[in-house]
């Protein structure tokens, strides 16, 4: 491009000096200004229409609720609560009827007395009466006697107390507690030579350093026989000995409760103890 053009040039044609000015670039280029401004117009113009078509919109729709929408008062009518009424109690369930009284007669032991001496309320009642009337110790009006049972009359302060039955204790259970514990025969000085015959340490107790004490249960019967052995507690290595020495203790004294030999459960402690040198 001349000099002297170069001034009064667009700033396009200086950087397409030159150049293929029939390319697109150049024609987008050249047409960009013109193509915007009409963006904007037609941006501009649709968002115009848009808003004013709005405000019609709303203008018609107020028009419209105003002459549909009435608005009318109504009165709530007030409701009346029940109020709640106390219900009566029941009534007291009836008295049950007191028993009928029986006809009593009264009756007191003859005495031999002349026959002036005796008064007309101690004359004995006559045997035809006596069938249907009950004999005591006053005079009583009433309903013939029917098999009715008669109230006790009072004896005036007498206080008649009746003896507690006597409750039959069953001799046949097992008792848990006794008055005198069964035991071995002769005491714990017998019981004691016995197991020092007897009794036999488990070796693999001894291996094992194992010692302690075995309680033993078992029941003892009235004729002293022993039998339920069972280890309730003491170590495993030593229950099942201490169970043999029991079973062949033999007979033991039976226990006692109210004078009578009763069958009866038995614990029996058995001590296990290894000898420590030196």
């Amino acid at each position: 491009m001349e000099t002297n053009k170069i001034l009064s040039a667009d700033i396009l044609d200086i950087v397409f000096d030159g150049r293929n000015k029939d390319y697109g670039a150049y024609q987008l280029r050249k047409s960009y200004n013109k193509r915007l401004s009409i963006a904007l117009i037609s941006t501009a113009s649709v968002c115009i229409l848009l808003f004013a078509g709005y405000i019609l919109a709303n203008s018609f729709n107020k028009k419209d609720d105003a002459k549909e929408m009435v608005v009318q008062d109504v009165q709530l009518e007030e409701i009346k609560q029940e109020e709640k009424r106390e219900e009566p109690p029941p009534p007291p369930p009836p008295k049950p009827p007191e028993p009928p009284k029986v006809e009593m007669a009264k009756f007191t032991p003859p005495k031999i007395v002349k026959d002036e001496e005796v008064k007309e309320d101690e004359k004995p009642p006559e045997v035809e009466k006596l069938e249907e009337t009950k004999i005591g110790t006053v005079n009583q009006e009433g309903v013939k006697d029917e098999g009715i049972v008669a109230p006790p009359v009072e004896d005036a302060g007498k206080g008649v107390v009746e003896a507690p039955k006597k409750v039959e204790e069953d001799w046949d259970k097992t008792f848990t507690k006794v008055e005198i514990e069964s035991e071995y025969p002769g005491g714990a000085a017998a019981w004691q030579r016995y197991l020092n015959k007897t009794l036999r340490y488990p070796q693999e107790a001894i291996d094992n350093e194992v010692q302690g004490t075995v309680v033993i249960q078992f029941i003892v019967d009235k004729e002293g026989m022993v039998s339920e052995v069972e280890a309730i507690s003491g170590p495993e290595e030593l229950r099942a000995e201490a169970i043999r020495v029991i079973k062949k203790s033999g007979k033991w004294e039976p226990a006692v409760q109210n004078g009578r030999k009763v069958k009866s459960y038995k614990k029996q402690p058995i001590v296990f103890r290894l000898e420590t040198e030196g």
